[in-house]
């Protein structure tokens, strides 16, 4: 038995890891291309956007190396994967070489979204790998004007780690509020206007029109024609899954890899998805779903490791996020949704707090802004798939 795992980021690393730690005797390869590491293993993602970016003593950890994966038994391969042959059961890299396999696990997670207009050039940034978040830094030398592009999760971090470094930042985002897509409108309303009150210049409900500048950018112009100053631009607009590699290979590639509840690819024996590059059917939610979170490939490598090694094993947590800004620690248990109810049961809306989402009778998420010890009992009410009017009467 050969298992192949490709891709070297969190899920990859912890899939392999998981297989040894589980037992067995297949020969375990992991391949791994992750830009500006020597060995294509990439370092540890959440502190690029907080504690890395904002402290240059701060070094990138990588999440294992060449000497740690042999101890293990796991031999590395230093490669871009560039095609998938499954008749032939060989993965091809981008030198030539091939990799055969019995089984394999795609672990190639996601890179960052571009638009026509908005790509990476000199002054104009990504933030994805540890190269990604040193340019970065380098970028901000004390003084520097910084526009970023995208209220997400990961744009409102970047923005706050900067802003506490003592950069002017603008931060532009279409929709109304930050954080829209993960909290819902009054969650990410909340923190908007924290943001605001600590002096991020926020410009919602406005597009970029243009990035001007000639050998390096001068300014960001926005659809509502405002002009923003910026010696460093910093891109936040979502990620895709990294599936180029895998267009022929006959996988059902629909926004990542489409699997199973147990992870295993649709129509494809023996191909598994962990990560960000996993679309699953989520037997608690009934959906399919993807999930770009540190938690979520963690996870994901467990079962499929377990799923490879005789246990089956379907893929049902609640669905977890943190994000660090605004000097407390975000956290979101679930899926807030548009259409649903969203109450307060711990504090207040300006300081900490704990709030619930429900919908269709049941709870659907919680949110807590500072407040980790009170969080938790509704956690465990999620994880059990509490009423909505359980939830309430337990706060």
């Amino acid at each position: 038995m050969r298992i192949v795992v490709v891709g070297a980021s969190l899920a990859g690393v912890r899939t392999v890891e998981g297989l040894r730690r589980r037992g067995g005797d297949a020969d375990v390869v992991l391949i791994g291309a992750e830009p500006g590491s020597a060995d294509g293993v990439a370092a540890d993602r959440p502190p690029l956007s907080k504690a890395f970016l904002a402290d240059p003593a701060v070094a990138a950890k990588p999440l294992t190396d060449r000497d740690r994966l042999g101890a293990l038994g796991v031999e590395l391969v230093t490669g871009r994967a560039v095609d998938l042959d499954l008749d032939r059961r060989r993965v091809g890299l981008h030198g030539g070489e091939t990799v055969v396999f019995d089984a394999l696990v795609v672990a190639t997670g996601s890179t960052p979204r571009t638009v026509p207009g908005l790509e990476p050039r000199p002054g104009v940034h990504v933030l994805r790998t540890a190269a990604d978040a040193a340019a970065v830094r380098a970028a901000c030398p004390t003084g520097a004007r910084v526009v970023v592009v995208g209220g997400g999760f990961i744009g409102a971090e970047v923005a706050w780690t900067l802003h506490s470094r003592g950069h002017a930042v603008a931060l532009v985002e279409p929709l109304p509020a930050l954080m829209v897509r993960g909290l819902g409108q009054e969650l990410g309303g909340a923190l908007t206007g924290r943001h605001a009150a600590a002096g991020v210049d926020l410009h919602l409900g406005a597009g970029v029109a243009a990035i001007e500048g000639e050998e390096r950018v001068g300014a960001v112009r926005l659809t509502d024609g405002t002009a923003l100053p910026a010696d460093v631009v910093v891109l936040g607009l979502g990620t895709v899954p990294e599936t180029g590699w895998l267009t022929d290979s006959g996988l059902d590639l629909r926004d990542g890899v489409v699997c199973d509840e147990r992870l295993a690819a649709a129509g494809a024996e023996g191909v598994w998805a962990v990560g960000d590059v996993a679309r699953w059917r989520h037997p608690r939610l009934g959906e399919d779903v993807r999930v770009e979170h540190w938690t979520n490939a963690v996870e994901t490598a467990g079962v499929v490791a377990a799923n490879l090694t005789g246990t089956p094993t379907v893929h049902d947590a609640v669905p977890y996020v943190w994000s660090d800004q605004l000097g407390a620690r975000l956290q979101v248990f679930g899926r807030v949704r548009p259409q649903d109810e969203v109450r307060v049961v711990v504090g207040d809306l300006d300081g900490s707090f704990v709030a619930l989402t429900g919908g269709d009778g049941l709870l659907r998420s919680a949110v807590g802004f500072g407040a980790t010890k009170a969080l938790l009992p509704y956690r465990k009410l999620l994880a059990a798939g509490a009423g909505w009017d359980e939830a309430l009467s337990a706060a």
